[in-house]
């Protein structure tokens, strides 16, 4: 650490604010009343002129060495004290360094005072063990990473976290029908690239989470949405360049054809306004789905979700398809055309809609609701042709395979050559920031009278737009597909060799960073094991792990980590899956 604090600090110090400071502000320092309100200062023998930024170091270090949330705690006082003293970028980002070496210095001193004076030890180390414990504390979440955390809680905290388990009754009164993951809720209130933070500090690795695509918290990202926020946030009926950079970026990446972009705020929004384009378009009110598909939660959407419909429920004007499943399913990997006999049940579909006809096929390439089966380039091509000689348009639902997840393209549909009717794109595309698109032919929207406006207050609103568009940047600057094929690689050939020592592991199947591990009672019936993969995902939790399950019986293990994720945090993931799977019944 003091290493560090003369590579960092030492050269910057002299030219930083400079006050008088106190420079000893620990608890044994102040005075406080009857109703524990602080009264007074005592012992001002170490006051000296030192940087401003140092009175808040020495604070931080002196009062909260010992506890055990002394990170998490740092971040309020920041905040407290830079609501009425505020720091700089320099003062900011040096604030971590400052705190580290102020402790740093104390274990040191006090190794010194032991040898000087060995009758009087007790004294000289009151404080050490606590100095070593909050340094032990910042090594552990990272140097790197504090410094981060105090530089933003420098630019001010939004509320002040509350105990998890206060917030889960809270929760639960105030939002009884929205759900959460494990038994015990992870209570999240930061991340970084592929880390999630909880008040504690203690972090997590975030193998889940699809929508942060470029990392948590992408400085490139927040700053176009902080800058836009300050100019300008309204509706898009007034002309901005955003909107209309975004619309040619996404049309760039789009075969040529799909030339109409509609800009809206949701994965369902969009969908929903596909169904609509695709029953104008045709003439037709049949839709085709495969057979635990997701594509919304609107009305329309959740009537093409079989994933969502209660026992019993299906629509009348919509009828599903088996997904592709080569491992489980009616057709097999290991029998030639599997993939293309599947394709063929959308003739089967056709006929049970009737006289409705087929308006649309919703396909996400990567069937990620069914388990990540991602069927081969085949498939889609047969299926495309099938629909379109039923009169009908296949729309590529993207929400969760694109984005350059696959590793090849930055959409899945394009290693089968297809070009579809309507592209929807959503969930990751800002970042976190609600945003989502569709891309169409324009010649679809003929059928749709020019009195309906096809609108959306918030769709396509400049701070939306920006974000949109940092998101693209970053993937092709910073080479996140490629990154997406190398790790997914490295980890999918980790998971394959944890399936050779493992039985309960049934298949591993997927592409780039989109991974699906199906978990079976045993490799012969290939029956399905939800509850295990239910021990596995709470007991990789425990472990810092986030992993989520999917397909129709919840026994695959879904891996969907940010496209920054890197080879040493695939290894992380896969160390430790090892190490449960070991400890489990298999």
């Amino acid at each position: 650490m003091l290493d560090r604090f003369e590579d960092r600090v030492v050269s910057v110090l002299p030219s930083l604010r400079a006050q008088v400071i106190h420079a000893d502000l620990s608890l044994d320092n102040i005075l406080l009343s009857d109703d524990l309100q602080v009264s007074g200062i005592i012992d001002f023998g170490d006051m000296t002129h030192a940087a401003l930024v140092c009175d808040l170091a020495v604070s931080i270090a002196d009062v909260l060495h010992g506890r055990d949330d002394a990170v998490a705690a740092a971040e309020v006082m920041i905040d407290g004290y830079t609501s009425v003293t505020p720091l700089d970028d320099e003062e900011a980002s040096l604030l971590a360094d400052l705190v580290a070496g102020r402790l740093a210095t104390e274990i040191t001193v006090t190794a010194w005072r032991r040898g000087l004076y060995p009758g009087n030890a007790a004294y000289s180390a009151s404080g050490e063990p606590g100095a070593r414990d909050f340094l032990d504390r910042i090594e552990a979440a990272g140097p790197d990473v504090v410094t981060a955390r105090f530089r933003e809680a420098c630019r001010g905290l939004p509320y002040r976290w509350e105990a998890s388990g206060l917030l889960l009754e809270r929760r639960r009164r105030a939002l009884p029908r929205s759900p959460l993951f494990y038994d015990r809720p992870v209570h999240l209130v930061r991340g970084e690239g592929a880390w999630l933070f909880d008040p504690a500090g203690r972090r997590y690795l975030d193998c889940y989470n699809n929508v942060a695509v470029v990392g948590h918290g992408h400085p490139r990202v927040v700053r176009a949405v902080a800058e836009q926020e300050r100019l300008l946030a309204t509706h898009s009926r007034y002309l901005h360049e955003a909107i209309v950079e975004l619309a040619e970026g996404l049309t760039g990446t789009l075969p040529p054809g799909l030339d109409a972009v509609f800009v809206v705020n949701s994965g369902s929004e969009a969908n929903d306004l596909a169904w609509r384009i695709a029953r104008a378009a045709t003439g037709h009110s049949g839709g085709v789905v495969t057979g635990f598909a997701y594509h919304g939660l609107t009305e329309a959407t959740h009537a093409l979700s079989p994933e969502e419909w209660a026992a019993g429920e299906r629509p009348d004007h919509v009828a599903t398809v088996p997904g592709p499943d080569g491992y489980r399913g009616t057709f097999r990997r290991e029998q030639e055309g599997w993939a293309e006999r599947y394709a063929a049940q959308v003739d089967v579909a056709a006929a049970e809609l009737g006289d409705r006809g087929v308006a649309a096929m919703f396909v996400d390439p990567a069937c990620t609701a069914e388990g990540i089966l991602v069927p081969p380039p085949g498939y889609l091509r047969e299926v495309a042709q099938r629909v379109r000689d039923h009169g009908g348009l296949l729309i590529a639902d993207e929400v969760q395979a694109g984005h350059g997840r696959s590793g090849s393209h930055l959409w899945s549909f394009h290693p089968s050559g297809i070009k579809p009717d309507i592209v929807v794109m959503g969930k990751p595309m800002g970042n976190g920031f609600p945003v989502a698109a569709l891309v169409a032919r324009s010649e679809l929207l003929s059928a749709v009278p020019e009195e309906i406006e096809l609108f959306s207050t918030y769709g396509g609103n400049p701070v939306a737009c920006v974000a949109a568009l940092a998101v693209l940047a970053v993937i092709e600057d910073e080479g996140l597909t490629q990154n997406a094929a190398q790790v997914g690689s490295h980890l999918r050939t980790g998971l394959l060799e944890l399936q050779r020592r493992h039985p309960l592991i049934g298949d591993v199947r997927g592409t780039g960073l989109l991974l699906g591990v199906e978990l079976v009672e045993d490799p012969q019936s290939r029956r399905p094991a939800p509850e295990r993969a239910r021990e596995i995902t709470e007991a990789m939790r425990d472990h810092g792990i986030l992993l989520g399950t999917t397909g129709p019986a919840g026994n695959v293990l879904k891996i969907r980590p940010p496209l920054v994720f890197r080879h040493e945090q695939a290894d992380l993931l896969l160390n430790v899956l090892g190490e449960v799977l070991a400890g489990s019944r298999g």
